[in-house]
């Protein structure tokens, strides 16, 4: 038998399997596609279907904090109105109607008293709120993360002075100096040329962020300062080493990238934390003062209404609550997806 060379390699294709499969091998093959280790936290994070409720419910106020200035410049919220005219003087001044006064062109209500728009203050009031407690956030998280990577990677007296500076800053009452120096601090600070804003609301509320941030970065610098201790004995940081990349580069290239899931997760839990501090400062009266509106001095003005106009105080109260424990559950959710080894 002669084998011509078109003949040979066709026995040489069949005899290797060189030759393409057929139709019917084709639809039976399975393409497996890469994925991160962000998609596999996603994908885990979706089949929690509360961490996807708070996560529904945390852009929902995300989402009226933006709005709300935007609302107000085009007339749609009037926050400082008074609108006597929906007011009972016969009752000392509550509103009239149903449910402290709600109707169509107040869906909350009117204040006791002035006759402002619930709603209109309570959506300026969370816009003011989770601007400071973001800010307030992102610088916590900045320092904390830097004194974090400095204290773990270099260690020694380095990691010994940063260790004892975290214990000198938590012994410090933050609570009893926030309350204490606020009104000689602000002081100060307007006299070094911070703007005060309307009614004082910028220097008070920077004021806020200054002081929660300064005090906040401890337990951020410890939780870094530990993972830093596991990255920075691996491999990629050893060769960065042995490179000789600058510590710069090592900090911020090879180990904060690795850093992400622990520091999104703080992030989320941080958040809840500081709305909960400008809601308690501001009710105390230290902080952003009316008429402007925070959720805290809204819910402090309706305390005394507690009792003749409910809904005026459960407004506050309730959305402060839903605010809180909508970042919790997220937070909650997000360590739980990041992490592929936690119980679910």
């Amino acid at each position: 038998m002669t084998l011509t060379a078109s003949n040979l390699e066709s026995h040489s294709d069949d005899h290797f399997g060189g030759t393409e499969p057929d139709t019917d091998q084709q639809a039976g093959r399975v393409e497996v596609q890469g994925r991160s280790p962000l998609k596999l936290a996603w994908i885990r994070f979706r089949k929690d279907k509360l961490s996807m409720l708070a996560l529904t419910v945390t852009m929902l106020f995300v989402l009226a904090a933006i709005a709300s200035p935007i609302l107000e410049k085009i007339g749609v919220l009037d926050p400082y109105t008074f609108h006597q005219d929906l007011l009972d003087p016969n009752t000392g001044g509550y509103p009239k109607g149903f449910w402290g006064g709600i109707s169509i062109h107040h869906p909350m209500g009117v204040e006791p008293q002035s006759g402002r728009d619930v709603l209109s203050r309570l959506m300026l009031g969370a816009t003011l709120s989770l601007t400071i407690a973001l800010s307030a956030a992102m610088i916590t998280m900045v320092i904390g993360t830097i004194l974090g990577i400095v204290a773990g990677f270099t260690g020694g007296f380095v990691d010994s002075a940063i260790g004892r500076f975290i214990d000198l800053t938590l012994a410090f009452p933050a609570t009893l100096m926030l309350l204490g120096l606020s009104q000689v601090v602000v002081d100060r600070m307007e006299q070094i040329g911070i703007p005060s804003g309307p009614n004082g609301a910028f220097v008070n509320g920077f004021y806020i962020v200054v002081v929660l941030a300064l005090f906040g970065w401890p337990p951020v610098a410890r939780l870094i300062r530990g993972q830093v201790f596991s990255v920075r004995e691996r491999e990629f940081v050893d060769a960065a080493i042995l490179m000789g990349a600058s510590r710069r580069r090592i900090y911020f290239k090879e180990i904060l990238p690795n850093l992400w899931a622990p520091l999104l997760v703080y992030f989320t839990l941080l958040m809840p934390a500081y709305v909960s501090a400008e809601a308690a400062l501001s009710f105390l009266g230290v902080g952003i003062k009316n008429p402007t509106p925070t959720l805290g001095n809204v819910l402090n003005s309706a305390v005394q209404y507690a009792e003749g106009d409910f809904f005026f105080f459960f407004a506050p109260a309730a959305i402060i609550a839903a605010i809180v424990i909508a970042f919790n559950l997220l937070g909650d959710g997000a360590r739980d997806a990041l992490d592929p080894k936690a119980g679910r």
